[in-house]
């Protein structure tokens, strides 16, 4: 009888820490029920987003407290003087909508890969969002000039604070925007995803939306 021969197998390798093995059981983000570690791991394009909205949430009520200030404020009368706004201001509207215009813009280049187009009408937005606080500068040196200035009265006290407010918020959005213009190439190239330009364009059209908003006040019942 031919005697059979076993050949001794090779111990199995054990899985290196953090690595990708699904057949491991840890639930790092590496793999589907895979023990790896935190490499790659990358947070949905939905969660950047519903923490904008958490954030402009906080800032509407802000305003609202604001509002609800000045209307209180106003009903008292015996010291409110209203003031004529600036004309600036609706030079500063309109370079405010553009700009949200030129945004979309970029915003559709992106999608159809368009490197130039999207540069183009991002710088565009970044150019007019910078002049929209120079515009508001300058409307605050107009109403020094006529010798109003924020202890003036009560609408003068509100209008430096509103626009003031408004001015820090579409500063953060400029920062924002210039992040987007550093990772410009690589959101073409499709190289990184393009969330930072969406949550950023949110954000955006949301200051363009307030500021009308705030401007409404400021001519209608300051």
């Amino acid at each position: 009888m031919a005697s059979t021969v076993l050949t001794p197998t090779k111990p199995a390798k054990a899985g290196k820490p953090g690595g990708s093995g699904r057949g491991s059981g840890g639930f790092g983000p590496g793999g589907s029920g895979g023990g790896g570690g935190w490499e790659g791991y990358r947070v949905p394009s939905r969660t950047y987003r519903l923490g904008m909205w958490f954030g402009l949430g906080g800032i509407v009520m802000l305003f609202a407290a604001f509002t609800s200030a000045m209307v209180v404020r106003r009903g008292m009368s015996f010291d409110w003087a209203s003031i004529a706004v600036p004309r600036i201001l609706w030079l500063n509207t309109g370079v405010l909508l553009a700009s949200s215009l030129t945004l979309e813009l970029s915003r559709r280049a992106l999608a159809r890969r368009s490197a130039t187009q999207f540069n183009r009408w991002l710088y565009a937005t970044l150019v007019l969002g910078l002049a929209f606080l120079g515009g508001q500068l300058v409307a605050w040196r107009e109403l020094a000039s006529r010798g109003v200035y924020l202890a003036t009265n009560p609408s003068s006290s509100f209008f430096y604070v509103l626009t003031a407010a408004h001015g820090l918020h579409l500063a953060g959005g400029i920062i924002a925007l210039g992040y987007v213009v550093f990772r410009a190439g690589s959101m073409v190239r499709g190289l990184t995803r393009r969330t930072p330009l969406d949550v950023a364009a949110i954000y955006w059209h949301f200051m363009d939306g307030l500021w009308i908003y705030i401007f409404f006040l400021l001519t209608r019942w300051s």
